[in-house]
């Protein structure tokens, strides 16, 4: 060996052992983070725990791993860039698994596949739009859909409620934003109470969402217009994790199969949205 070649060995070896070696986590704890503030998929009870359909169906994930796992609450427009940041080590708030979110965050298989659909008040001239009652299946892209065009006219000119940062948000730019005004929200309690005072015409949301938001508005809001299902919005809510925790997600990914083969998944979602959400 002359001496350029020895030089390069060694530097090749340096390099190797300077390198940081991926090592799978001893996973004994696992911090999970949810809005507290999305019913009935997750809320906060009177004593500041949280409780819903995700908190329920977390114990069960964690019992099944057994991993000690602590809920925290945090804002939902910031939860992604804060997982990134090793903040908390899952988020579980309804969150659409999605081609776009997959280039930033890992995802679990899928433990919820719901509609998005419109509301407005009962008494509005907006209620029982053509189509309230049924559902239409969308793909990402779809143009042109008669179903979508005659919600357009419906509702040109008129003020649609958002959250902030949603896969709804999106659906509702690309296809009302230049037929109405669209309003966005941090949370979508602050955007129900303007539909209820009339500051706003109409809200888009996750159906099962707003089926828990009609009870709290005492039933002066209703659907209207078809629900919208489909993969249009992701293949479904899963737990959102690092990409570098494979190891957390082949966990989750066992323990959620386990959930939906059990019936445990169908139980809890009869228990809190009274439909089976299962995907």
């Amino acid at each position: 060996m002359n001496l350029s070649q020895f030089l390069t060995a060694g530097a090749v070896v340096l390099a190797t052992l300077a390198a940081p070696q991926a090592q799978a986590k001893d996973w004994k704890t696992v911090t999970i983070t949810l809005e507290g503030a999305y019913a009935p998929w997750n809320i906060t009870n009177p004593d500041g725990t949280l409780g819903g359909f995700e908190p329920e169906l977390a114990k069960y994930l964690c019992d099944h791993m057994k991993v000690e796992c602590t809920l925290v609450a945090s804002d939902w427009d910031g939860m992604i860039p804060a997982l990134n940041a090793g903040k908390f080590d899952v988020i579980m708030d309804a969150l659409s698994i999605t081609e776009e979110r997959k280039k930033i965050i890992d995802f679990t298989i899928p433990y919820a596949h719901t509609h998005a659909a419109f509301a407005t008040l009962k008494d509005s001239p907006l209620a029982n739009a053509a189509g309230t009652g049924t559902v239409v299946k969308l793909d990402p892209g779809a143009t042109g859909v008669k179903d979508v065009e005659a919600m357009k006219a419906a509702f040109a000119g008129k003020t649609i409620g958002i959250q902030a940062a949603t896969v709804y948000s999106k659906f509702i730019y690309d296809n009302f934003g230049d037929v109405a005004t669209v309003r966005e929200y941090k949370t979508g309690a602050e955007r129900d109470l303007d539909l209820e005072s009339g500051r706003i015409d109409l809200v888009f949301d996750d159906a099962v969402y707003l089926i828990s938001a009609f009870e709290k508005s005492n039933d002066t809001m209703a659907f209207t217009g078809p629900e919208i299902g489909g993969t249009i919005f992701g293949s479904g809510e899963g737990l959102g994790i690092r990409q570098a925790d494979t190891d957390l997600r082949d966990m989750f990914n066992k323990a959620i199969q386990s959930a939906l083969d059990d019936g445990t998944i169908k139980t809890l979602s009869m228990k809190w949205f009274k439909t089976d959400v299962t995907p």
